[in-house]
Formats: structure tokens, sequence, C-alpha cells
């Protein structure tokens, strides 16, 4: 897997690098937890700014994304506005969400964009456009909080994401069985050995799907979100307990 290099980490490149979200809906909430990323194990930390209280207001996100930076440093810096439709905390009407999302890249801010694969193809490329245009990497992502698709469908999903010019590929699913967990284990698999040039990330959700939130060194899943405090989405493991299982597996596959 060829692996994406944003600052000094390099995505998809030996052990899962972790990714950290910020959930606050206070500016003081979300700047003291950039605060603490100093002190635990985050490789990448996300912006999850559908949680903001003025997440609607362009103009205050960009000012808080400004004052982010600051407070990051070196750190890459992962903007994510998750809309309601696919398990966020706020519903965007297609037009705004993509106007947010250029604002943002154009800001100079951020390191890494997350964009919806459900976004539509037209809106998608205009959006990757951009974002390469300003040097920043994209995650192209798409979610199912109800079940696990197809393997059929889940590999459709990961490859669309691929032609449309996504740096990372990002799939996250529901599973109703431990089958569930296996299938899209296989096709992060399989995904991954075919993507040579895109890193994959992928993860089965909720307690059920914990596994795969681990194990992804050995399947090829390139990052693992772990929580500080409230959790992004169901089944996150927390920051520090994720770092060391990790470590754990990855000193072993060596």
């Amino acid at each position: 897997m060829k692996p994406v290099v944003v600052r000094n980490v390099a995505i998809g490149q030996g052990r899962p690098k972790i990714c950290v979200p910020i959930v606050a809906a206070g500016e003081e909430g979300i700047l003291s937890a950039a605060e603490n990323m100093g002190e635990i194990p985050v490789d990448i930390v996300e912006w999850r700014a559908d949680w903001y209280e003025d997440a609607l207001k362009t103009e205050k996100v960009i000012r808080l994304a400004g004052l982010l930076r600051e407070k990051l440093g070196e750190k890459p810096f992962l903007f994510t506005f998750r809309t309601a439709r696919e398990g966020g905390e706020k519903a965007l009407p297609p037009e705004e969400y993509e106007a947010l999302n250029i604002a943002v890249v154009q800001s100079g801010y951020v390191d890494l964009l997350d964009v919806e694969l459900m976004s539509g193809d037209e809106a998608v490329s205009r959006m990757m456009d951009e974002a390469h245009r300003k040097q920043v990497r994209v995650i192209c992502s798409s979610h199912d909080f109800f079940k696990t698709p197809s393997r059929e469908e889940m590999l459709g999903r990961l490859r669309k994401m691929q032609q449309l010019g996504a740096d990372i590929l990002k799939l996250a699913v529901m599973p109703q069985s431990k089958r569930d967990v296996l299938a899209l284990l296989g096709v992060t698999l399989e995904m991954s050995e075919e993507a040579v040039d895109h890193p994959v990330v992928t993860m089965s959700m909720a307690s059920l799907g914990m596994v795969s939130r681990l194990v992804g060194e050995s399947f090829g899943s390139a990052i693992s979100f772990g929580a500080v405090g409230q959790r992004s989405a169901p089944g996150q493991p927390g920051a520090r307990e994720l770092a060391e299982v990790l470590e754990m597996i990855h000193r072993n596959l060596e």
C-alpha cells in the first residue's frame, strides 16, 4: 500500500494511525480538547464540526478552524462535517455542505477533508478538485448505521471513491452478526490489495464490530478512530487503550 503522507504522518504505512475526534459543542470545549491532544497518543485530530453549536455559520467555522490549527501545531488536522443522513448531528442541504467544505479547504487551515460519497458524483468531484488545488488530502467516506451491505455493495462504494479521485477510501458499517464483521474484514483485505495507491480505512461499528478497529494492520485498514471522552460513533475504544493494542499487534507482526 502506498502511504499518503500528511505533515509527518504516513497513513498506510506501519501500524494504523490513531485519529481522535473532537466532538464538543462549544468553542471553549473544542479548544480545550485540542490543547489536550499533546497528552494522548494521537496521530490525526478530527474536528467533527457537525457537533459545533455554530456549525451552520461558515465564518465562525473558519475562525475556529484557524484557532484549532494554532493549537494542533504539526498534528494533521482532519475537517469533517458529518451530515445527519450519515449519522451526524446536523442536517445540511447538499449545496451548503459543499460550500462549507470548499470554504474550509480554501482557508488553508486543514490538512485533510472528509467528503461523503453520497453527496453525488459532481459535487464530490468539485470538492475533491478544490481540496487538491489547495494541497488538502481527501478522505471519501460512506457510512451505514443500520446494516452491513453486501460484499459487492461495499466493494462498489470503495471502488467508486477511488474512481472519483479520493486519496483515502473510508467505509463504516453496522454489523448484525459476527459474519457481517468477517465480511467487512474480507472486503478490507481485498480492497487494500487492489487499490495499492489508496490507503483504505474501514470499521464495523458497535461492540460487535470492535475487533475490526483493532486488527486493521493485518487486513489493510490504515486508520483507527479512538475516543477521549465523548465518542463520535458506536464502538470506538478509548484512544490510550487503542494505542496499546495497536502497538502490541504491530510489534508481533514485524
